[in-house]
């Protein structure tokens, strides 16, 4: 995980907080109000929500609002309550006035949708663009929107919430193409608990699918985008098109996909279509940079596995990628994916990841591990919560070239370090599977 926003938190007028993050520079000012029921402080923990956030970043000063209810906001406020107009609105502008924005886009993922609906019709003084992602006017099913929830299904989510909260068990649904992805699941589940209890989870999210905002699209004055995944298994397209279809002068972008979570998936397209619908421009799809990328490996990990047993050995497998990740955390490095028995990650810094490399080595060996990795430093192409390019694979081959315990760097790392107080030895030339040339490589003293 790289770099946290600060949270701070705004009074509403009956005294309750409600917490907030503020991060970017870029021209416009963009209130996000997100679905997922995530603290905001764990929210950059995902690599793919991370990257997200920093594409924002990169052409708006973006507010991303905690509802009171969830989080890290208040939890005092009354589920049943949870979409009350006067309520929540009172909510956006403490926000909004509290960092100095008196116009602003809003954006609005999933079931909070209606509110940022809501928001806009009410106050067109202070909102200049609305963005809907993956959301609804209404989700309840009758003639006009056959597509929703039955009434009879949506009195149910409460007791189906109290069953399931806690365990990332809803991802299947919402992000069927990483439903394998334990990391995510464990993620998604700590989430749940950490933002909010089973029983208030349960009533809030009723009282949200009981929303309909309908009777205030016709209401709605300002630039609109709707995006939506074509194949969306939890919120079905046609509530995209709706809105599209009765907001007037809405753009309507339909993308493939089946993810709901906007940030699973190809989630640049998503980023390039409100960039170009803010900005008027559209950067290249794929954000290609130099940065440092960083791999390690467990040497030797099938037979600690088959000496240890299957529980041992996951426990301590547990224990190291906690290790690992925290060091990530103190570097700053982000972490893209697990390989096997390693990780993969990048950093802005070739002198934190050497550190970091080294602290990862140091703190296996305490745990009776032997861990390689290995550094380079060039261009990386990041794209769809992952990096690619030739830069990737060359970190790779530095890495299976290491012995126990060891960190091998390029020359371009040696390069991009010469002044610091790492401490370099020879490790001679090199040929490096499927890249060209011969490669020098360094040794990192630990």
């Amino acid at each position: 995980m790289a770099y946290t926003p600060v949270t701070a938190y705004v009074k509403t007028g009956d005294g309750g907080s409600v917490a907030y993050q503020i991060d970017g520079e870029g021209s416009v000012d963009l209130v996000v109000v997100a679905a997922a029921a995530m603290p905001l402080d764990l929210a950059w923990e995902e690599p793919g929500l991370a990257r997200v956030r920093t594409r924002l970043c990169t052409f708006s000063r973006n507010v991303w609002v905690e509802q009171r209810g969830w989080g890290s906001s208040d939890r005092d406020a009354d589920p049943a309550r949870g979409a009350d107009e006067d309520l929540t609105d009172e909510q956006l502008t403490a926000v909004a006035n509290a960092v100095g924005s008196e116009r602003f886009a809003l954006l609005a993922f999933s079931i909070l949708g209606p509110w940022a609906i809501r928001y806009a019709a009410r106050h067109p003084e202070r909102v200049s663009a609305l963005i809907l992602i993956e959301s609804f006017a209404c989700y309840i099913r009758d003639d006009e929107c056959p597509w929703g929830f039955p009434i009879e299904l949506i009195n149910q989510i409460p007791e189906w919430t109290e069953r399931t909260w806690g365990t990332g068990s809803l991802l299947d649904a919402i992000a069927p193409s990483r439903g394998g992805d334990e990391r995510l699941r464990d993620w998604f589940a700590r989430g749940e608990r950490l933002g909010a209890s089973p029983s208030y989870a349960g009533k809030r999210l009723r009282a949200r699918y009981l929303q309909d905002a309908r009777d205030r699209l016709s209401a709605v004055r300002v630039p609109t985008l709707v995006i939506h995944r074509r194949d969306d298994a939890w919120i079905r397209v046609q509530a995209g098109r709706y809105l599209a279809e009765h907001i007037d002068g809405a753009k309507y972008v339909e993308l493939p996909g089946t993810d709901h979570e906007f940030f699973v998936g190809d989630s640049d397209v998503i980023i390039d279509e409100i960039e170009e619908f803010l900005t008027g421009n559209r950067t290249s799809a794929a954000e290609v940079v130099v940065s440092t990328i960083l791999f390690t490996d467990i040497v030797d990990s099938t037979q600690h596995a088959a000496k240890l047993g299957h529980r041992t050995w996951s426990n301590l497998k547990s224990e190291h990628d906690a290790r690992v990740r925290k060091a990530l955390t103190r570097y700053q490095g982000r972490e893209i994916k697990t390989m096997g028995d390693g990780f993969l990650a990048t950093f802005d810094s070739a002198g934190r990841a050497m550190r970091c490399g080294t602290e990862v080595i140091a703190d296996a060996q305490g745990i009776g591990l032997s861990v390689r990795a290995g550094v380079h430093t060039g261009e990386v192409e990041f794209r769809d919560n992952d990096v690619a390019g030739l830069a990737v694979t060359i970190g790779k081959r530095v890495c299976d070239l290491a012995a126990p315990g060891q960190i091998l760097v390029t020359d371009t790392v040696r390069g991009a370090t010469v002044g610091s107080n790492v401490e370099l030895g020879e490790a001679g030339e090199h040929d490096l599977k499927g890249v060209p040339g011969t490669w020098r490589l360094f040794t990192v003293k630990l």
